[in-house]
């Protein structure tokens, strides 16, 4: 990285990505970290105890499973002896995690870390209302049958009115918008229409379709489920996607004259990503390959109700470091948590006013070559499992790298509540 030691990634890997069927999935958060995890290990010339440290993102592991990154950590075998670590910047949580193993690598306190993330967005919390909490309490202090029956006579049907955790969280609680509803105001914003939305949307299920049938997920290990189902590819892809099937969809985010629908987002999903970074002493050390390295990063932050734009901003201070124009990038992965939020930053980057008020830049940056931008489908065919979607992006692009025998990538993802965050890769020689 910038001024510090070189930063490598030697191997990654992720677990397919799986659709939330409306009830909790086969796999806890921590499941999928391990399964993930587990035969990245396995094929390394280091056992498990060499590590350094392991830095996990979650933006929210359940109760029990405090400090999610220790609890992983310990059931992979990497013994007493090796840190482990959670961290959480909402959906950049998994780059978050790499970001520190980077910048421990880069100042010199480790040299061989496992850092990635992982969400199990179908085991979010159902949770109970204020009403019901306090009579709980209520219930809990009455002592003889007589309280405890008055008590019980006072419960209501509002009382069982639950709070949908996801819900919640996707929600900026600062400016209360849904996440939905700040790609909208990017819509509005940019003249994005409906027809492009769904255009990228139906792009990005043909792109991964194309990926999978070529074998081009190759960073994918299997999940296999307590009665033995086998779960080998991402199961969000519809195939059989078409502009007039997404033109069927309702708005869901404003009923009355908004564009973005469940066609055109990122879907609810579980799934978990990890890296393995090395200093080059343990490269040395290990005899480990190198796939890529990590030149630099960026966090940035805006203004929540235009959170979508957070690439923008997190990878234009990139760029301008390293003296490079969007066309000097070989390849793009910017998550799509929004058809219209990719579609923002890409007009963003040529709008003049928002270049020269929004970036302090003199001009429009340019344009962004659509061909180079996730080449193999994004999160509205994907999935975005919001703590392993900034891992993914950065392992996914260190392939198509190597795919595509280029040099360098950007991998940069928004983030809930008004930040984006960016990294600039460079493929091994």
């Amino acid at each position: 990285m910038q001024n510090g030691k070189t930063v490598n990634i030697v191997d990654g890997s992720r677990t397919p990505f799986l659709k939330a069927e409306g009830k909790r999935g086969p796999f806890t958060a921590s499941d999928l970290a391990v399964s993930a995890a587990r035969p990245l290990l396995a094929r390394q010339h280091f056992d498990p105890t060499d590590l350094d440290e392991v830095i996990l993102g979650c933006a929210a592991p359940s109760a029990d499973e405090a400090n999610i990154g220790r609890v992983v950590s310990l059931r992979l075998g990497c013994g007493d002896a090796v840190p482990a670590w959670t961290v959480m910047r909402n959906c950049a949580s998994g780059m978050q995690a790499l970001d520190s193993a980077a910048t421990n690598i880069s100042h010199g306190r480790a040299d061989l870390i496992l850092a990635g993330g992982t969400e199990s967005m179908s085991h979010a919390p159902v949770l109970y209302n204020d009403k019901m909490v306090n009579w709980l309490a209520d219930l809990a202090k009455a002592k003889t049958p007589v309280a405890k029956a008055s008590v019980l006579a006072k419960i209501r049907p509002g009382h069982l009115k639950p709070i949908i955790g996801l819900l919640r969280g996707l929600t900026d609680p600062v400016v209360g918008l849904s996440m939905g509803q700040t790609a909208e105001n990017l819509a509005y914003r940019f003249k994005i229409s409906r027809d492009d939305m769904d255009h990228f949307a139906l792009r990005s299920h043909q792109r991964l379709a194309a990926a999978t049938d070529e074998g081009r997920l190759g960073e994918m290990e299997n999940l296999y489920d307590t009665k033995g189902k086998t779960y080998d590819a991402d199961n969000g892809l519809r195939r059989d996607s078409s502009m007039e099937k997404l033109a069927k969809l309702r708005a869901v985010f404003d009923r009355e004259v908004g564009n973005v629908t469940a066609g055109n987002s990122a879907q609810i999903t579980d799934g978990a990503s990890w890296l393995i970074l090395a200093s080059d002493d343990a490269v040395k050390q290990h005899d480990l390959p190198v796939m890529g390295r990590i030149v630099d990063s960026q966090w940035a932050g805006l203004d929540p109700r235009q959170m979508g734009l957070g690439p923008v901003h997190a990878s234009t201070p990139i760029l301008q470091r390293h003296a490079l124009g969007l066309s000097d990038i070989d390849y793009w992965e910017v998550n799509e948590a929004f058809a219209a939020q990719v579609l923002g930053c890409v007009a963003a980057w040529q709008d003049n006013e928002y270049c020269t008020e929004e970036l302090g830049l003199d001009g429009p940056l340019g344009e962004l070559d659509e061909d180079t931008l996730n080449v193999d489908g994004g999160a509205v065919s994907i999935g975005h499992p919001v703590g392993a979607s900034g891992a993914r992006i950065v392992l996914h692009l260190l392939h198509v790298l190597r795919e595509k025998d280029k040099n360098r990538g950007m991998a940069t993802i928004c983030i809930g509540g008004g930040q984006g965050g960016a990294m600039l890769l460079e493929r091994a020689a």
